[in-house]
């Protein structure tokens, strides 16, 4: 359970759990060969099996196995060696064959833990399970013409349903803990992640009760595609129940939809429990098989985990725990920062130059680190030279922005070129120094009468008359130096 005590709100405690689709990486469908690319014609990738016609039989797509077994492993789940899919019965127009293939009572994917922080506070949400199942299709409704079209492209897809025990406490800790998820089916390449796309898509059921009471009844929100939304969702709904309640109105178990427009949840229909789809084990698929050989060999194969890193950037960088949390986000971020501290040997330096100005110019320009202009090594080189004076922390940063939008590729080149070079001539900035105490004897007296905002006037004073070029440091030295 989460490790925190809980916030109330409004006197309740706020009960979070959290359903998250992930879309598998598979070049075909969970039991059939047909494409799942995204953004094809309508009805161009769904074959003879997704459309459930006479006489096909669905047969399991082993690179979807694999892609579950590869969270398992990340989560520290317990993998099935034997798990059953069976049939949940509904009917819905973009479901072909009036019923989805999924798994019920044995999944392949049993227990295990997503941990995170929020803020400085380390949280633990705990799994129930993530089970194998074939996604639906997708009803489109073309209000203007006043006609609904169905499209079975996605209708197979092989997601992984990944279910969480109810040990969230407020919107912010919900969109943390599908953050952290998001990070780790990305990392581990089981999922594109493409929130827009619907890869990743996330179901949150809410509800609230009184310190101390039974659960209350829950709503679930369904199908929320951004972080943004998602904390919007949740606090609306939080809001709604807590008012229902306290104008005496008891809450009906239901599927909500979250309109941005408004800010505000619509139920779409009575939420059904497990009994209403009448699963029984589909007669067509063998139980599924994992042999603990093929376990270890996906285990074998899997990439340093973002938790594991992150231990290891504080243990042999010396970084702080937020650094080294921050730093891997992503691989392509974490490899960035390594490649970057082992050839500056200013590891510090270099993670906040990441976190800084990167960060700030990636955010600006809608990229990722896959998209960053400036090398590795080039801001290494960059950081190498504010370590050795070379450059001021300011005139670093327009060296940085010359790299970033390719007006230099060679740092001591824009150096050179811009007139970036700091002062480090000790003669001649003691008689920049002299000049300003003689021009400034007020501020002069000042500082010798206590007051040290007159020594911060008088830095200022020299850096200006040096044009920013002089050593702070320096300056700082030898203003105090001389004021005595």
């Amino acid at each position: 359970m989460s490790s925190s005590t809980s916030l109330l709100v409004r006197g309740y405690e706020v009960v979070i759990g959290f359903e998250t689709h992930a879309q598998l990486a598979t070049q075909s469908k969970i039991f059939s060969r047909a494409p799942t690319a995204f953004g094809a014609e309508p009805n161009t990738q769904a074959c003879a099996v997704d459309l459930a016609l006479p006489g096909t039989l669905p047969v399991m797509n082993k690179a979807a196995v694999e892609l579950a077994i590869r969270l398992g492993l990340a989560l520290g789940s317990h993998i099935a060696e034997h798990s059953v899919f069976a049939r949940k019965n509904y009917f819905y127009p973009d479901l072909p064959k009036g019923y989805q293939i999924s798994q019920f009572e044995i999944p392949v994917v049993q227990g295990g833990e997503v941990s995170f922080f929020l803020g400085d506070e380390k949280k633990t949400v705990r799994l129930v399970r993530a089970h194998l199942e074939e996604d639906a299709g997708k009803s489109l409704h073309e209000d203007f013409i006043g006609q609904s079209g169905i499209d079975l492209n996605r209708a197979g897809t092989p997601l992984l349903e990944i279910v969480t025990e109810p040990d969230m406490r407020s919107s912010a800790e919900a969109v943390a803990y599908a953050k952290e998820l998001h990070k780790i089916v990305t990392w581990i390449g089981i999922c594109d992640g493409n929130m827009q796309e619907g890869s990743f898509r996330c179901d949150a059921n809410v509800s609230v009760r009184k310190p101390g009471a039974p659960l209350g009844t829950r709503r679930e929100i369904k199908n929320l595609n951004s972080f943004k939304f998602m904390q919007q969702a949740i606090d609306y709904e939080i809001r709604w129940q807590i008012e229902e309640i306290e104008d005496g109105r008891a809450i009906q178990q239901a599927t909500v939809l979250f309109d941005p427009d408004t800010g505000e949840t619509r139920a779409m229909r009575t939420k059904e429990d497990a009994a209403d789809y009448r699963y029984f084990p589909d007669p067509d698929l063998p139980p599924l098989v994992i042999a603990r050989e093929w376990v270890e060999q996906v285990r074998a194969s899997m990439p340093e985990l973002p938790r594991a890193m992150a231990e290891r950037l504080v243990r042999d960088y010396g970084l702080p725990e937020y650094d080294a949390t921050t730093l891997t986000q992503s691989p392509a971020m974490a490899a960035y920062f390594e490649t970057a501290a082992q050839a500056s040997g200013q590891a510090k330096l270099v993670s906040n130059w990441i976190m800084g100005e990167v960060s700030r110019r990636l955010n600006a320009d809608e990229g990722d680190m896959a998209s960053v202009p400036v090398s590795a090594a080039q801001l290494a080189a960059l950081i190498g030279r504010i370590s050795d004076g070379t450059v001021s922390n300011n005139a670093a940063k327009q060296v940085f922005d010359a790299l970033w939008t390719g007006e230099g590729q060679d740092v001591d080149a824009v150096i050179e070129a811009r007139g970036l070079k700091q002062m480090n001539d000790t003669g001649a900035l003691e008689k920049i120094v002299d000049e300003v105490m003689a021009a400034n004897a007020d501020n002069v007296a000042q500082f010798r009468a206590g007051k040290e905002k007159a020594f911060n006037a008088l830095v200022g004073q020299v850096m200006k008359a040096s044009k920013g070029k002089a050593n702070p440091q320096q300056v700082n030295d030898l203003l105090r130096q001389k004021l005595g």
